[in-house]
């Protein structure tokens, strides 16, 4: 069950953050709303989300009142979050399992959250029903297709191609899951529309093969996008992004407002 408030502004390719995700959230499901183009992120520390949310006023954040903190303080922590001019236009929302009425009455009438008061279900198909109603309501999906993760500074993110009697090296500088950008030399005389197969990507600990298209080129940097993708592959990129947008959040040096 989900209960929206009517009026949305414009909020479109937010970063979206779950305070204190349940175990049901943070997994699979995780994987298909980046799958969606969503750009997700779990936060574990109710302080540091503020910091967050400071630094991304336009976020949106689902706040699970089932953990850590008693309700009245959450209470508390919910109206400092709103009246607090770094982060007042953040977007918030409830996820929990309890359905008082009046605790509901509370976020969504008194406190007017925009993105709901979200019933969470047993079983992964009823949870990402009622979060993707709830991103869908609030306009949360990235502007851009696909959500990219940036891997330049990762020296383990390469790709590898032979042709011949020929073996191609190349660095990783961002990744989607339409395809990736490259720096590699010895491709000059590559056309776009040019197809390669089994080109070997490096993922950290995951190695993808897949066919891919030459997009175009900037320098000795090369767009290819994806063909032919088979679907373990295609889990492995988007679980790479998930994860790299995940450390990259964890990395920022934040600050509390004031």
């Amino acid at each position: 069950m989900i209960i929206m408030k009517e009026e949305v502004e414009d909020i479109s390719g937010k970063k979206v953050f779950f305070l204190y995700p349940h175990s049901i959230t943070q997994g699979e499901l995780f994987d298909i709303l980046i799958m969606a183009g969503f750009e997700v992120y779990a936060l574990n520390d109710h302080q540091r989300a503020r910091q967050v949310l400071a630094r991304f006023p336009l976020s949106i954040m689902f706040i699970n009142i089932d953990e850590k903190l008693e309700e009245h303080d959450w209470e508390l922590y919910i109206r400092d979050i709103l009246q607090n001019e770094k982060t007042r236009t953040a977007r918030l929302g409830i996820m929990s399992y309890n359905m008082d009425p009046l605790l509901v009455e509370k976020y969504l009438m008194d406190m007017s959250l925009p993105c709901g008061y979200i019933q969470l279900k047993l079983g992964l198909q009823d949870s990402t029903k009622i979060i993707l109603a709830a991103l869908a309501a609030n306009e949360a999906h990235d502007k851009r297709k696909h959500i990219r993760a940036p891997c330049e500074n990762d020296p383990n993110t390469t790709m590898n191609y032979k042709a011949g009697d020929n073996m191609y090296y190349g660095k990783l500088l961002d990744i989607s899951a339409a395809g990736f950008s490259v720096k590699v030399s010895g491709f000059e005389a590559m056309k776009a529309g040019t197809e390669l197969q089994k080109v070997q990507i490096r993922l950290r600990t995951s190695l993808v093969m897949t066919d891919v298209i030459l997009k175009g080129r900037r320098g000795d940097v090369y767009i290819f996008f994806f063909t032919n993708m088979n679907t373990a592959a295609r889990m492995s990129v988007h679980r790479f992004i998930k994860q790299t947008i995940q450390r990259n959040i964890d990395s920022l040096t934040l600050s509390t407002p004031n």
